[in-house]
């Protein structure tokens, strides 16, 4: 199945298909495969690392991977097993536990692969790192710290849709250190808080958004050690397009480009009809590109979203109305500059590629976001 969106953001997202939905009578999949992480692992072969949610949504980290047919697009995984499930006071609460929606990045200053994930405790959920040098063997960092920002403390706030920067760029200060882009998610500020306000509503720039921050990187010590505080944090872009109007998350890892950093990020909108109690969400994905020598500018966003859910896959399932993307894999071997193939959760419960070619130049119609607000 070939489907292609050209949009008026000047990007062509071109689905591949469906590529992996949950086993029969897998009890730890019962509530669906998603929101995979990808990463090309030393052998050079790709491998996802899934969301398997049990009932309760009790979410463990698979491992799989992926199997391409003659003309290099993906077609199916083979499943090897479980990276990581709830074992740290940090991942348990007492009804369940989770290990969420990973992203990994192979951090080249330390030489390791570096996984950022949502951990589900008691306290709500936070963002949690582990490190490989293989991508089978994983030891926990812990929890990610944070500085203050102004008032607010950010280690108190639940977090989620981290992901890392893989080399050293500069803070605000010019000093090379590790950067990380998150949602904290502010008391008040999730779509279902959110939908029932007027779409004219005035946003308040600091909450509801894609923040960036900074840590400095340490080459030696225990590995929990290697990755210090983060601070310097910055409001990287807030919802301003109405396919987004609610709120705005991370999706891929940063994947630098001719044009600079591309995100592949995601968005919610409210589908319900005017005076409906019930809000009816909705998941699509835009694209964002972030200055390459300092990545806390966004040189340029999409206006329209490069993919919405509208495959039976994507519009039914374990919560309807969404596509997540999470994974991205270059595909420079197929022959084309700036090719990639997104990896994204169809409904909470199927996972789904598509292939992305940036243009030479990109799109005038596109628009900056560039906020001042720091610490």
């Amino acid at each position: 199945m070939t489907v292609e969106q050209d949009l008026m953001s000047g990007l062509k997202l071109k689905r591949l298909g469906m590529l992996m939905e949950p086993q029969p009578r897998n009890p730890q999949e019962v509530e669906g495969v998603l929101n995979p992480a990808a990463i090309r692992g030393p052998d050079g072969g790709l491998y996802i690392f899934p969301r398997l949610t049990a009932r309760g949504n009790y979410s463990r980290i698979g491992i799989a991977r992926v199997r391409f047919n003659d003309d290099g697009d993906p077609t199916s995984v083979e499943r090897l097993g479980i990276a990581l499930e709830p074992e740290a006071d940090y991942e348990k609460r007492p009804d369940g536990g989770g290990c969420e929606d990973p992203r990994i990045t192979f951090v080249e200053p330390l030489q390791r692969y570096v996984m950022s994930y949502t951990a589900f405790s008691a306290k709500g959920p936070r963002i949690a790192l582990a490190t490989s040098k293989d991508l089978f063997h994983w030891q926990r960092m812990g929890l990610a710290t944070f500085g203050p920002y102004h008032d607010v403390e950010f280690n108190d706030v639940d977090d989620k849709d981290a992901s890392l920067f893989p080399v050293a760029i500069p803070n605000p200060s010019g000093k090379a250190e590790l950067a990380i882009l998150h949602r904290p998610l502010f008391p008040g500020t999730r779509p279902e808080e959110t939908a029932c306000r007027p779409a004219s509503r005035e946003l308040d720039i600091d909450r509801e958004s894609i923040w960036i921050s900074y840590c400095p990187i340490s080459r030696e010590g225990p590995e929990s050690e290697l990755i210090g505080k983060f601070t310097s944090h910055h409001r990287l872009a807030t919802p301003v397009s109405s396919w987004e109007r609610l709120k705005i998350g991370g999706g891929t890892p940063p994947a630098l480009t001719r044009h600079g950093w591309l995100i592949v990020y995601h968005g919610v909108s409210d589908l319900s009809e005017p005076g409906k109690a019930e809000h009816k969400l909705c998941y699509s994905a835009g694209a964002m590109m972030l200055s390459k020598e300092h990545p806390q500018i966004v040189r340029y966003r999409s206006t329209e979203p490069v993919l919405t859910p509208t495959l039976p896959q994507e519009c039914q399932g374990t919560v309807a109305n969404v596509v997540f993307p999470s994974g991205i894999d270059r595909r420079d071997d197929l022959g084309m500059p700036d090719r990639f193939d997104i990896y994204y959760g169809m409904a909470d419960n199927r996972i789904g590629v598509a292939r992305l070619d940036l243009p030479e130049f990109l799109p005038a119609e596109g628009f900056a976001d560039s906020p001042k607000a720091k610490v």
